[in-house]
């Protein structure tokens, strides 16, 4: 790492003083990055880091990767925004693309992950009512979830510390305990219009659902009428092993909902669903200015057809079979690590009491940059390119942090 002399502000230390001046209070960044490369990310002072964070499981081709930038560069000298008034080629061919290769049927494009969570929730009321004919409203999520940042995606989120200050939230929301059937069912009714879960809990604390708990739902939606939605906003697009996280669970949602890694660090998302559910919708029932976006469908294109030509799920689980590894092997020779979980590229580390915070941190200083989930949780979603070299890197660099507290 490089040094600054004594007292003498280093670059970033001075660019973040700006920054700070202005940013939201919501935010809090302590490093300015300047560029990136593959798996690895310079911040403006010249040091290096190994990225096992990828901007929240979002940079999922890595850094700079040619194909992705050639994209991108290629439709900016076309054309940047046309409006959902207009078809573009890479917005047709998004579309195709993921309807060819999941259950759905019809897609809905998007920003954000938080925007196809609403429009998800939005549609499930919608058929309930114009298709199915019933008046179910209402929605199972469970605790320890993430939904976004809305006020209704939040409040679908099963974590009070969203909640506080937002008060009062749109009515309609329950909170069952994940991975146990039971506690969904006592709260299904017939209001119920669907049930929304995360195959693995991201924010949660890295929290995989079990088969059983999965199955269980999809037959509980089926014999009560209830629509299914899968959150897939940070497991989807080759993270858990298979280019979606049902195809491991072998579960088929309703509704799916992605973002995050689907545009490779370029914002896009997609909620999608069958005919049926979709004919809830009709025209003028829900609308994106962004989505649909030429540039965010080039890069979008790209990343399937990579995670497709280059077998990025394959090397996911493979890569995270590695990594569950050393870090269990790791987590028996240091006692503050208590639990190693996940599926593919989305592994947590459960730490005892505050120590996640304080492993994240000196990682850091390690050259690793990892982060927290749960409070307790280091999360490791490094980009689907990742090879062996690079996670055992990350295990060595973990292992001195770890050993430096």
């Amino acid at each position: 790492m490089t040094s600054q002399p004594i007292d003498t502000p280093s670059p970033g230390d001075e660019l973040i003083g700006r920054g700070n001046a202005h940013n939201s209070p919501t935010y809090g960044p302590s490093l300015v990055i300047d560029r990136g490369e593959g798996v690895w990310l310079w911040d403006v002072d010249g040091n290096e880091y190994l990225d096992f964070v990828a901007g929240i499981a979002v940079a999922s081709l890595g850094y700079a990767h040619p194909a992705l930038t050639a994209a991108i560069e290629a439709q900016a000298r076309k054309v940047l925004h046309v409006s959902n008034m207009f078809y573009t080629e890479p917005q047709i061919e998004l579309m195709e693309k993921l309807a060819a290769r999941s259950f759905a049927d019809r897609v809905f494009l998007c920003n954000s992950g938080t925007e196809a969570t609403e429009a998800a929730m939005k549609l499930a009321r919608r058929y309930q009512r114009a298709v199915a004919g019933v008046d179910r409203y209402e929605f199972v999520s469970m605790k320890y979830s993430f939904h976004g940042r809305t006020l209704a995606s939040i409040t679908a989120t099963g974590q009070p510390k969203y909640h506080a200050g937002f008060e009062p939230l749109p009515a309609g929301h329950n909170y069952a305990d994940f991975n146990d059937l039971a506690s969904v069912e006592a709260l299904v009714n017939e209001r119920t219009a669907a049930i929304i879960v995360e195959p693995v809990q991201g924010e949660g604390g890295v929290r995989p659902a079990t088969d059983e708990f999965l199955g269980g739902l999809r037959k509980l939606c089926d014999r009560e009428g209830v629509l299914l939605i899968f959150d897939e906003v940070q497991t989807g697009v080759g993270r858990t092993g298979a280019l979606f996280a049902y195809e491991t669970y072998q579960v088929e949602p309703d509704i799916i909902c992605l973002a995050k890694g689907l545009g490779g660090g370029v914002p896009v998302g997609a909620m999608m669903a069958r005919d049926e559910v979709f004919s809830g919708f009709v025209k003028g029932s829900h609308a994106s200015t962004f989505g649909g976006n030429p540039l965010a469908c080039a890069a979008a294109n790209v990343v399937l057809d990579t995670v497709e030509s280059e077998s990025l799920a394959e090397n996911a689980a493979a890569r995270g079979a590695e990594l569950v590894a050393g870090l269990e092997e790791i987590a028996s020779r240091r006692g503050v690590v208590t639990e190693v979980r996940g599926r593919g590229l989305m592994v947590g580390a459960q730490c005892e009491g505050d120590f996640a915070g304080r492993a994240a941190a000196s990682a850091r200083e390690h050259g690793l940059l990892v982060n927290t989930a749960g409070g307790t949780t280091v999360r490791f979603v490094p980009p689907l390119i990742v090879n062996s070299e690079h996670i055992a890197l990350a295990l060595e660099r973990f292992d001195r942090a770890l050993g430096a507290l």
